[in-house]
C-alpha cells in the first residue's frame, strides 16, 4: 500500500504554512495595541464557520456577487496598504544608514579636538609648576627669615629681661617681677632646641639661677614674717601678696612645700592642745577638737585669707590637713585604749565626726583633694569614694535623712576622718547583738502574758512583736548604713539572720499549741478538777463530749486563732525578710551583695507556716475521726431502703461549719495559705473516708447475686446498704465542695485547685460504691466494670472491694485471676 501523502494532504501541509502562529504573549499584546474588529484577524479563524456567517440560508446565496466583489475590494486596499509599507520602510533605510555615516565622522571629529585638549593641558601643567618652583623656594626663605627674626627679638627679650629680673629680685619687688619672669618663662620655651648654643645655655642657666632665688628668697620672707622675732605683730602686706602671684609661676614643686610648711604651722597649736597625753584628746571631747579648727579658720580667714590667691584654697587645705591629723591620732588613741570604748561613746563620736564632715562639704569643694589624690593615695589617704563612703553621715532618724541623702552620697569629705571608726565598728555589732538578743526574751516574756494580737485593716492578726522586730531592724540597718556599708554592714546581716532564726523558734514555732494525745483517765481527771466550777448543764454537756471523743483533744477556738495568729505572722516575717533581704542588697557594697542571702530564715518561715496548717488539718481531722469510727460501725447490711444522710455525715457537717469559718475569718488576709489548708485537709480526709468505706460491709450476709435470685429475693434489695453509702458520699462530696466558703453568708466559687482535689477524690468514692453495687456474675462484666470506673485500681482495693461484697473466698481467686489478666 502506497503510504506517500496524498493531495489533499499537501494543500492542506502549504494552506498552514501561510499562518503565523505567535506565543500567547505576544498575541495578548497585538491584541492591546492593534484590537481585533474583523472575524478574518481571528487566530483561530475557520473558514466554514466565517461562510455559514455570511451565508446562513439558501436564499442568502443569491447575494454571493456582492459578497465576492466586496472581498476583492477588500483584497485590493490590503495590498496597496501592503506596498505603501514596503516603500516607506525602503526610504527610512536609506535614511537610517545616511545618519549613522554622519554620526561616524562627527565622532571621529570630537576624537581629534579631545586629544588636542589634552595636549595643551599637559603643556599648561608643566607651566605651572615652572612658576610655582620658584614660589616655593620664596615661601621657604620667607619662613626662615620669619623665624630668624622671631629667634632675635625672643633672644634679646631674653638678654634684656634676665638683667631685669636679677635687678627686681634683689630690690624684692614681686609685683613687677611677676609679668616679666611670665614672659621670660614662655621665651624659654623656644630656645629648649637651641640648648647647645653656648650663649643660649647660659641664658637659661641664669634663669634658672633667678628662679631658683626667688623660689629661696620668697620662702625666707614668708618664714622671716610667720616665725621671725616680730611673727605675732605680722599682718599680711602686699609684699607678700605679690610674693604668692611669683610662687604661682615657679616650679609646682615650691608651691606645694611653700603651703604644706604654712599648713603645718597653722596646726602646732593643735598638735599641741591635743596630743595624746592631754585629756581633751579622747572621744568624750572630740567635739573640741572640730569647735577648735572651726575657729582657727574663722580667725586665719580674717587675717590672713586675701594674703593668698583665692584660687590656692589655702583654707580648705588647713581643713582637710587637719582631717589627716586628726584621723590618725583618733587611731593611734582608739587602739591603745580600746578597753574604754563603749558603743554610747563609739556613736557620740561618730555623729560629732560625720556633723563635721559634712560642715566642710558645705563649706569647701574639696578641689584640692582631687588635685592631691595620687599623692594620697601615694601617703595611705585614700580618697572614699561614693559607693565605699564608710562614714555616710549623722546618726538621723530615717525621716530626717532624705534632705542630706544626695549630699552625703556625693560629699568628698565623707570619712575622711570617720575612717578611723571602722575597725570599732565590731563594738556597735556586738550593742546590736545584745539589744536584739533583750528584745526577743522581752517578746517572749510579753507573749507568756497572753498581750493580745493586733488588727489592721491591711493584714491579719500578727504577734505584735513582728512589728516591733522589723522596725528596730530597719532602724539598725539605717544606723549602720551610715557608719560602713562594708563588713560591719555584712556582720550586721549575720546578727540579723541569727535573731530571724531565733524569733521563728521561740516566738513562733514554741507557741504553738500543741497536739496531745490524753487518756480517758486524765481527761476524767481533769474533769473532775472543774466540777466544781461548771454547772449542771456543763457538766453533761462536757461530760458527753468526753465520752464521745475519747482520747481525742480538740483544739479551742482560742487556740485555732493564735495558730491563725502565728501563721499569719510568719507570713508577715517571709515577706519582710524578702524586703529586708532586697534593701540589704541595696545598702552594701556592690561587691559584698552576693554574701547577703536571708534564704535559710525563709525558708525557716515557710516551716512554720507549713506547721500551722498541718496542726489545723490535724485537729480539724481529730474533730471528724469519730464520725467516721461510727460509721464504720454501722450495720450497712440490714438497711432496707435509702432515707435521707445518714447522721455521720450530719456530725461531719457540724464539725466543719464550726471549725472553718473560724479558720477562715482568722486568714482572710491571707487566702493563698486558707486555699492551701483546705487542700491539705481534703487530701488528708478524703483517703480516711474511702478507707473507712472499705470497712463497711454495704452487702448482706446471704450470698451472692445468683442465691438470691434462687431464694427469690429482688436483685436490688441487696444493694441498700451500698446505695445509702453512695448517697452519703454524694452528700458529703457536696459539703467538701463548698467547704471554703461553707456557713458564710458570701457565697464565693472554690478555687479550682480545690475543687480538683475533692473532684478526683470523691469520685474516686463513689466509683468504688458503685462497683459495690456490680453483680459479681458474669464475673467478666464485673471484672471489666471495675476496669472502666478504676483504670488505676491496685490489686490490694480490688481485694478489698470484694470484702466488702462478702465474696466467697473460692469466688475470689477467680475474679482476681480475670483481673491480673486484664492488667
Amino acid at each position: 500500500m502506497d503510504s506517500s501523502p496524498t493531495e489533499d494532504d499537501l494543500m492542506e501541509e502549504d494552506s498552514s504554512d501561510l499562518f503565523i502562529n505567535f506565543p500567547p504573549e505576544v498575541q495578548k499584546a497585538i491584541d492591546e495595541v492593534l484590537p481585533c474588529r474583523d472575524s478574518l484577524d481571528e487566530p483561530d479563524f475557520n473558514t466554514i464557520d466565517y461562510i455559514n456567517t455570511l451565508f446562513p440560508t439558501e436564499q442568502s446565496l443569491s447575494n454571493i456577487d456582492e459578497v465576492v466583489i466586496k472581498m476583492e475590494n477588500q483584497i485590493h486596499t490590503i495590498n496597496n496598504e501592503i506596498s505603501t509599507v514596503i516603500r516607506g520602510q525602503i526610504d527610512a533605510s536609506k535614511d537610517g544608514r545616511e545618519a549613522l555615516d554622519e554620526s561616524q565622522k562627527i565622532i571621529k571629529q570630537l576624537f581629534v579636538h579631545i586629544k588636542d585638549i589634552k595636549e595643551r593641558a599637559e603643556k599648561s601643567e608643566e607651566m605651572v609648576r615652572e612658576i610655582t618652583r620658584d614660589i616655593k623656594q620664596l615661601d621657604c626663605a620667607k619662613r626662615n627669615l620669619t623665624l630668624a627674626i622671631t629667634t632675635l627679638n625672643h633672644l634679646h627679650m631674653l638678654v634684656g629681661g634676665v638683667d631685669t629680673l636679677k635687678s627686681l629680685t634683689q630690690k624684692r619687688l614681686y609685683g613687677e617681677i611677676a609679668l616679666p619672669l611670665q614672659a621670660i618663662s614662655e621665651v624659654m620655651t623656644h630656645f629648649e632646641n637651641y640648648s647647645d648654643i653656648p650663649q643660649v645655655k647660659s641664658l637659661s642657666d641664669q634663669v634658672n639661677s633667678i628662679r631658683f632665688e626667688l623660689a629661696e628668697q620668697i620662702t625666707h620672707d614668708f618664714k622671716e614674717a610667720f616665725q621671725g622675732p616680730n611673727n605675732r605683730a605680722h599682718l599680711p602686706n602686699k609684699q607678700l601678696q605679690q610674693a604668692c602671684l611669683v610662687i604661682s609661676i615657679l616650679d609646682p614643686k615650691v608651691k606645694r612645700e611653700l603651703l604644706k610648711w604654712f599648713v603645718d604651722l597653722q596646726l602646732q597649736e593643735y598638735d599641741h592642745l591635743f596630743q595624746e597625753t592631754e585629756d581633751t584628746a579622747w572621744l568624750d571631747k572630740i567635739d573640741k577638737r572640730y569647735a577648735w579648727i572651726k575657729r582657727h579658720l574663722l580667725e586665719f580667714e580674717d587675717r590672713l585669707g586675701n594674703m593668698f590667691p583665692q584660687q590656692w584654697e589655702v583654707s580648705e587645705r588647713i581643713a582637710v590637713q587637719f582631717c589627716h591629723k586628726t584621723r590618725e591620732e583618733l587611731s593611734k588613741i582608739m587602739v591603745k585604749r580600746k578597753s574604754e570604748i563603749d558603743v554610747k561613746l563609739l556613736l557620740y563620736a561618730i555623729q560629732k565626726t560625720s556633723a563635721f564632715e559634712n560642715l566642710l562639704f558645705k563649706r569647701f569643694t574639696g578641689v584640692t583633694l582631687r588635685e592631691n589624690l595620687e599623692d594620697s593615695l601615694k601617703g595611705n589617704n585614700k580618697l572614699p569614694t561614693a559607693s565605699g563612703c564608710p562614714i555616710n553621715g549623722a546618726l538621723k532618724e530615717e525621716s530626717s535623712t532624705s534632705g542630706d541623702e544626695s549630699d552625703m552620697i556625693t560629699s568628698p569629705f565623707n570619712g575622711l576622718i570617720g575612717r578611723c571608726f571602722i575597725p570599732h565598728l565590731e563594738i556597735y555589732i556586738d550593742s546590736v547583738d545584745r539589744n536584739l538578743a533583750d528584745l526577743i526574751e522581752r517578746f517572749i516574756q510579753d507573749e507568756k502574758q497572753h498581750r493580745p494580737t493586733e488588727n489592721t485593716e491591711t493584714q491579719a492578726a500578727i504577734l505584735p512583736s513582728c512589728p516591733d522586730l522589723f522596725v528596730f531592724y530597719k532602724k539598725s540597718m539605717i544606723q549602720c548604713n551610715q557608719l560602713d556599708r562594708g563588713q560591719s554592714m555584712l556582720s550586721l546581716t549575720r546578727t540579723f539572720q541569727k535573731y530571724l532564726y531565733e524569733y521563728a523558734e521561740k516566738l513562733l514555732q514554741s507557741n504553738l499549741p500543741k497536739v496531745e494525745g490524753q487518756s480517758l483517765g486524765s481527761s476524767v481527771q481533769n474533769f473532775t478538777k472543774d466540777l466544781q466550777k461548771m454547772s449542771t448543764s456543763g457538766i453533761i454537756q462536757n461530760f458527753s463530749s468526753l465520752l464521745k471523743e475519747g482520747e481525742v483533744v480538740r483544739f479551742t477556738k482560742e487556740e485555732q486563732t493564735k495558730i491563725c495568729c502565728i501563721l499569719s505572722t510568719a507570713e508577715y516575717c517571709l515577706e519582710t525578710t524578702q524586703q529586708l533581704q532586697d534593701k540589704l542588697k541595696e545598702k552594701i557594697e556592690p561587691q559584698l551583695a552576693d554574701q547577703v542571702d536571708l534564704s535559710k530564715e525563709q525558708d525557716q518561715f515557710h516551716k512554720v507556716i507549713s506547721n500551722c496548717i498541718q496542726l489545723l488539718v490535724q485537729d480539724l481531722e481529730n474533730a471528724c475521726d469519730p464520725s467516721l469510727s461510727s460509721m464504720s460501725k454501722i450495720q450497712w447490711q440490714n438497711i432496707d431502703a435509702v432515707g435521707d444522710q445518714s447522721s455521720y455525715i450530719t456530725l461531719i457537717t457540724t464539725q466543719l461549719k464550726t471549725t472553718v469559718p473560724i479558720i477562715r475569718d482568722n486568714l482572710a488576709h491571707s487566702r493563698k495559705y486558707f486555699t492551701q489548708f483546705c487542700i491539705k485537709f481534703a487530701n488528708s480526709f478524703i483517703p480516711k473516708f474511702v478507707q473507712n468505706i472499705y470497712k463497711c460491709k454495704p452487702i448482706n450476709t446471704e450470698g451472692n447475686f445468683l442465691w438470691n435470685k434462687y431464694l427469690g429475693k429482688e436483685s436490688l434489695s441487696i444493694f441498700s446498704g451500698a446505695e445509702q453509702l453512695l448517697l452519703d458520699t454524694h452528700m458529703l462530696k457536696t459539703v467538701l465542695l463548698n467547704l471554703p466558703s461553707i456557713a458564710s453568708q458570701i457565697n464565693r466559687s472554690a478555687p479550682a485547685a480545690y475543687s480538683k482535689v475533692v473532684t478526683k477524690g470523691m469520685t474516686k468514692a463513689e466509683m468504688i460504691l458503685k462497683i459495690v453495687m456490680t453483680p459479681v456474675e458474669p464475673p467478666k462484666n464485673f471484672v471489666d466494670q471495675c476496669k472502666k470506673l478504676l483504670p488505676e485500681c491496685p490489686l490490694a482495693e480490688f481485694y478489698k472491694i470484694l470484702e466488702m461484697k462478702t465474696v466467697r473466698r473460692q469466688e475470689q481467686a477467680i475474679l482476681v485471676d480475670m483481673f491480673k489478666s486484664q492488667k
